[in-house]
């Protein structure tokens, strides 16, 4: 990367950081919207009519993303997953999922910074994010390590079903809920097993955070509710009528989301499942 390059990046990360603070704070003093309002009038789940949901056809291409490859499911992006534009993937996570315009920018500007692209010219396929220890990363909540299964976009059923099964609380509607405790738990197993059964293992600490970035969105967009969670990270399929639990009016801030991120990194054990992760390498080895 040349100086100017660095520089560039510097100056647009700290003006998307003073962006995102002013859209924090305007979330405090401005009403949030009406339940059943959340997605905006004129986009695909509008009053909670999702498009069709088709699943993905040969050729397709799809990542290790839920949300986004449930975006292509319902043809919200190009349902084949390729020739997707940077800034349409802006607009199109900000409608559908209310995260705020600061956090829409960064993450598309990342991914093409990521993928030597051009965020204004180039487009991507999902595929291409998977690029490991990218965005992708080993001890995933729903996939097995790269170096396990190359194929970042095949779920692996029994980690999404032992996710499901872990809720240990309820909203004030009485639903099941995921509980940042219960993510720090999964997350401190998953990262001791995926430590101890995989020799090509890593996980930085950019990554670990990433990784609880990625799990607290189960808790802010979708609330942690396990009903939506199943159809979503199960069938990476929308559910008919949902919209995002985030209603704010500026959508989910980063400033606001990191808090919840480092409650889920912060608990997080890994030394709880040593025995469980020895376990599992003694059954890796002989299955090998």
């Amino acid at each position: 990367m040349s100086f100017l390059s660095s520089v560039s990046h510097f100056f647009f990360d700290a003006g998307i950081l003073s962006w995102d603070i002013l859209l924090t704070l305007l979330n405090l003093v401005r009403r949030k919207r009406r339940v059943g309002n959340v997605t905006p009038e004129g986009h695909p789940g509008y009053g909670g009519l999702w498009p069709e949901f088709k699943p993905p056809q040969e050729g397709d291409s799809r990542c290790s993303c839920p949300a986004l490859n449930a975006m292509a499911n319902h043809g919200i992006i190009s349902r084949s997953g390729r020739d997707i534009s940077f800034v349409d993937l802006n607009h199109q996570i900000r409608a559908t999922y209310n995260f705020g315009p600061s956090f829409c920018s960064y993450v598309p500007h990342f991914a093409a910074r990521m993928l030597k692209k051009s965020y204004s010219k180039d487009t991507f396929d999902l595929a291409e994010l998977d690029l490991h220890n990218g965005i992708e990363h080993d001890a995933s909540l729903f996939r097995l390590d790269t170096a396990l299964e190359p194929n970042q976009s095949m779920k692996h059923i029994p980690f999404i079903e032992e996710l499901l099964a872990a809720p240990t609380g309820k909203d004030k509607n009485g639903n099941v809920v995921l509980t940042t405790k219960d993510l720090s738990r999964i997350l401190g197993k998953r990262r001791a097993v995926a430590r101890a059964v995989n020799k090509d293992f890593t996980l930085s600490f950019f990554h670990k955070i990433f990784g609880s970035s990625n799990s607290s969105t189960l808790l802010t967009i979708f609330g942690g509710r396990v009903d939506d969670l199943r159809s979503i990270v199960l069938h990476e399929r929308i559910p008919d009528g949902w919209e995002s639990r985030v209603r704010e009016p500026y959508g989910l801030t980063m400033t606001h989301f990191n808090k919840t991120v480092l409650t889920v990194e912060l608990g997080v054990r890994e030394k709880d499942w040593a025995e469980v992760a020895q376990e599992a390498a003694r059954h890796h080895e002989t299955s090998a």
